[in-house]
């Protein structure tokens, strides 16, 4: 690492930094660095050195530990008058930085033990393909609907934002439509192509989520992407989305396609879910769980599993009844139709030796029933090697 974590202006009697040449805040220098090194976020507190995360791992940048003066000198250059009076009363503040034609800085400026500390996350322009995130084709197939719900399900740090940024980026790259995103935080950049693309992030763009969903069909959104869908509020909007005809994409956190059904309906009370589940009936087109696994392949770090409940008939009719568990045995018996269950996507990782066994065992929902099928390929390659 090339760059060094103290400042290379000086400081003034006032505690506030020279601007380099032209104009640019300090700041920009880390942003540079990041870009550079492929960090998603920055760290930057009083009397440490720098940390950028690499993958997984904090690690430290070379160089001086900075001073609580520099890291607040630093944070000053980039507020204006009134984001200083906020940050002052409240202690912590949200802006955003974008470098033209680079990518776009969210940072959060904080007090801990009565000094600044600032968190920076790097959000990129480059969106990976279907293939080079290793999704079933059936993603794409998904990606060109042009009404109704798609959820992404699963933990913090399973791929379901960059899953949906892939599948909105295969929309603007090959449909004339308006796309519409409300996000907290916004996680990717998108240019413009046969898409016009407006994205608001909720604290920087607009106050809050709430306020955002409410002036969202004045926009002429033809496709709404939601961020994660946390409250009863951000749901129903977007059914009320998708019953008018949009296409609304949307993250939530639940570890399978049941789950997300009941995950879904604890969000309102028990008078209302009935309702619910008749809208979901009609509205919802999918349901993408998905799972990261350490890779075997060289030069791939995390390769997702990944669980497809489509809304066909059958799966209609589970939702609409209640019979939620039901799901399951829908997905196993539709595999003809592009659905998969987490075991189906975990053994076809094993065959293509990108996931040790012992791994997939370990994230498998049923274990002994992961074996199983793999002992049934194991006896049937046996098979047509005697023949």
């Amino acid at each position: 690492m090339i760059l060094d974590s103290a400042p290379s202006q000086p400081i003034d009697r006032h505690g506030e930094a020279d601007r380099h040449s032209g104009g640019k805040p300090r700041l920009h220098e880390y942003f540079g660095a990041m870009a550079n090194q492929g960090a998603s976020d920055l760290h930057l507190k009083a009397d440490t050195t720098a940390r950028l995360r690499l993958g997984t791992k904090i690690v430290p940048v070379k160089g001086k530990p900075l001073t609580g003066d520099q890291i607040a000198a630093m944070a000053d250059e980039i507020l204006d008058d009134r984001q200083r009076a906020f940050f002052a009363e409240v202690g912590s503040i949200d802006v955003a930085e974008e470098l033209e034609g680079a990518d776009r800085f969210r940072i959060n400026i904080y007090r801990q033990r009565g000094k600044v500390s600032i968190a920076v996350r790097r959000v990129s322009r480059q969106i990976p393909t279907f293939k080079e995130l290793n999704l079933p084709p059936q993603i794409r197939k998904i990606a060109e609907n042009t009404a109704g719900i798609v959820l992404a399900a699963g933990i913090t740090g399973s791929g379901k934002s960059t899953t949906i940024a892939a599948m909105i980026e295969h929309i603007n790259q090959t449909r004339l439509c308006h796309i519409v995103t409300v996000e907290d935080p916004i996680e990717y950049l998108y240019t413009d192509a046969k898409s016009l693309i407006n994205q608001r992030e909720v604290g920087i763009d607009i106050p809050d989520f709430a306020l955002a969903l409410k002036y969202l069909m004045r926009e002429d959104p033809d496709v709404v992407l939601i961020g994660e869908m946390r409250d009863r509020e951000t749901f129903a909007a977007a059914l009320q989305a998708a019953e008018t005809g949009h296409l609304v994409f949307g993250s939530i956190h639940s570890s399978g396609a049941a789950q997300t059904i009941g995950r879904i309906l604890d969000l309102f009370d028990a008078d209302s879910r009935d309702l619910i589940r008749q809208s979901l009936g009609f509205n919802l087109r999918a349901i993408i769980c998905q799972r990261l696994l350490p890779c075997l392949a060289k030069g791939v770090d995390r390769v997702p599993a990944v669980e497809i409940l489509l809304n066909n008939p059958a799966a209609r009719q589970m939702i609409e009844e209640g019979r939620d568990a039901e799901l399951t045995e829908v997905i196993r018996s539709s595999e003809h139709e592009g659905m998969q269950d987490f075991t189906g996507s975990l053994l076809e990782l094993i065959e293509k030796d990108y996931v040790d066994p012992k791994v997939a065992y370990e994230a498998a929902p049923n274990p002994d029933e992961l074996k199983m099928r793999m002992k049934g390929i194991s006896s049937s390659r046996v098979g047509l090697l005697g023949r």
